[in-house]
């Protein structure tokens, strides 16, 4: 029998949870969650992250089940991930896979590219070197040694940069070119579906969830966390816009408007990424569930007889 993974992905705020919950409770199965920053319990308001009640309509893994003050790499995450859709899969043939972390989702259905073993040394160099000089000088290096991925990767991502970065200087190598290399198969057949809309509509949807967690109390999250601030999970649009604000840096209404404005660029980012799967079955947001299953159920049935 085989085994198939239905992967929603599309640019936050869209409707992706709604969604995944839906699918879960037709196909009476369990969601993995690909959200990069779900995975933290200190940050819940301003992650998104289902809420109690969403949570008690359909059984999820990976939502808040690590603190911000443990490293989690997206290869830990993939190796669990795995591990733990290997365990349903035996009394399941439908397991939800949901998020809009690009990368999270691809280590899940396709599997991650491996890099050599590098000197811890010279990340901490590059740490030192974005301390001192800022990011745009890393920007610069990466541009010169790997210009492929200075203009793929998200080039204002600091982690980014910076892996990158120690990957061409511990190689002497691009890191581009360790990139897309044959990968072990997977288990199970991935079938993904996308949500989108008009790119109004999104900015407005966008919008209105930033109004919805400040009056949920994302100021008072916030600075709950500023002093861990230097952390790498909270260097995350919509708490690093409000450190600026507790520092005296920002007032409050441009603080705001700045998580929003980024937020739009992150969406647009995402749908970038998710474009460049050919497979994915794209749907408008407003699209009704059963038109989705139905095409989900007519690609199971096509993947079936071949």
């Amino acid at each position: 029998m085989k085994k198939y993974l239905i992967s929603i992905v599309g640019p936050t705020a869209i409707g992706k949870t709604a969604l995944s919950i839906k699918l879960a409770q037709h196909y009476n199965t369990e969601i993995i969650s690909a959200d990069s920053r779900q995975f933290f319990k200190e940050m819940q308001i301003g992650t998104a992250a289902p809420n109690s009640s969403e949570l008690e309509q359909a059984k999820h893994h990976f939502i808040h089940h690590k603190s911000i003050e443990q490293a989690y790499s997206v290869g830990s995450y993939e190796k669990e991930a795995i591990t733990c859709l290997d365990t349903l899969f035996q009394t399941k043939d439908i397991v939800v896979l949901v998020g809009g972390s690009g990368l999270y989702v691809d280590a899940i259905t396709k599997g991650l590219d491996e890099f050599p073993k590098i000197d811890p040394s010279i990340r901490a160099d590059l740490n030192d070197q974005l301390e001192t000089n800022g990011l745009v000088s890393l920007q610069e290096q990466l541009k010169k040694l790997d210009i492929i991925s200075y203009n793929t990767i998200a080039i204002d991502n600091p982690h980014r940069v910076i892996r990158a970065l120690e990957i061409c200087i511990g190689t002497n190598k691009p890191y581009s070119s360790f990139l897309n290399k044959e990968k072990s198969k997977r288990n199970f057949q991935t079938i993904t579906i996308g949500l989108t809309a008009d790119r109004e509509i999104i900015y407005n949807r966008i919008n209105q969830r930033v109004d919805i967690m400040m009056a949920e109390g994302l100021l008072n999250e916030a600075k709950t966390l500023i002093e861990k601030q230097a952390l790498n999970a909270l260097n995350t649009v919509g708490y690093k816009e409000l450190f600026k604000y507790f520092k005296n840096e920002w007032p409050l209404d441009f603080s705001v408007s700045e998580i929003k404005k980024n937020t739009r660029r992150f969406a647009k980012r995402q749908l970038t990424w998710f474009k460049k799967n050919q497979a994915t079955l794209w749907f408008d947001y407003k699209d009704q569930i059963d038109k989705i299953i139905n095409a989900i159920d007519q690609e199971i049935n096509k993947q079936k007889t071949n």
